[in-house]
């Protein structure tokens, strides 16, 4: 009797560890589908493998830096205004080399901002090809960006090759940033190199590029904005006006 009971016993407990393994499995089963169920995280990528949610703080960043940035330089040029500095010809940009080299050994650097020797590219002919070169705008004369004062005068006055400020001899006078933003044009500008107009109406000229090449003629209309002009050239002893670039004639 004993040994029944015994066996019973052992039949229940097992039935009740297969129950809880099977109550287990069932949910750790639902716990997996409720996992699988769960929306996306809304971080995503782009392309590039970038997470798209830390793009609008790194714009964030980029604009707090200019900020900041423009911010530093208005509190460095606030009090810097811009003169004319005329200098013996040819030595311009070593003039502004030095200026920028004297100032910032003498610590006066903070005191200076740009300083331009005005230049543009213009185009010529030399043997049936287009060269380009650098032109000065203003030969002899360069552009100062700084803070007048005592000091600075000094040196700038001092620097070889500079002769005098531009506009006073006491007190130099500044000159207006919009003429000072109209020279900068000029210098940025890259498309459309101005060719170099070495002559007037009723110049005689001579063709030396395209079909009327070793021609000559006289220029009867020039259109700067278009670099073309007219020249009437004689042809089977008529005058014809035959419209030409620029670069196509040179005077005679």
């Amino acid at each position: 009797m004993k040994e029944k009971i015994s066996k019973n016993s052992v039949e229940e407990e097992t039935t009740d560890i297969e129950n809880e393994k099977s109550i287990s499995t069932r949910e750790n089963s639902e716990a997996d589908n409720d996992k699988k169920s769960e929306p996306a995280s809304e971080k995503t990528e782009d392309s590039s493998g970038d997470s798209l949610s830390d793009k609008p703080d790194e714009q964030t960043n980029d604009k707090d830096a200019e900020e900041a940035q423009a911010e530093a330089d208005y509190e460095k040029y606030k009090n810097m205004k811009w003169y004319v500095v005329h200098t013996y010809s040819g030595r311009e940009k070593k003039v502004r080399d030095s200026i920028e080299r004297i100032a910032k050994n003498s610590g006066l650097g903070d005191n200076f901002g740009n300083i331009i020797v005005a230049t543009e590219e213009v185009a010529e002919m030399k043997k049936g090809k287009k060269k380009v070169r650098e032109r000065k705008l203003f030969p002899s004369y360069i552009v100062i960006q700084m803070e007048m004062n005592n000091d600075t005068w000094n040196l700038v006055e001092n620097v070889s090759g500079v002769t005098h400020f531009v506009g006073g001899r006491e007190k130099p006078f500044p000159i207006p940033k919009k003429d000072v933003d109209r020279i900068l044009g000029r210098m940025e500008k890259k498309e459309g190199i101005i060719p170099e107009v070495p002559f007037t109406l009723g110049d005689h000229v001579n063709v030396v590029d395209g079909p009327f090449s070793e021609f000559t003629g006289i220029v009867d209309e020039i259109s700067p904005e278009r670099g073309k002009l007219k020249v009437l050239v004689s042809i089977f002893g008529r005058e014809t006006p035959v419209e030409l670039d620029f670069l196509q004639v040179k005077p005679l």
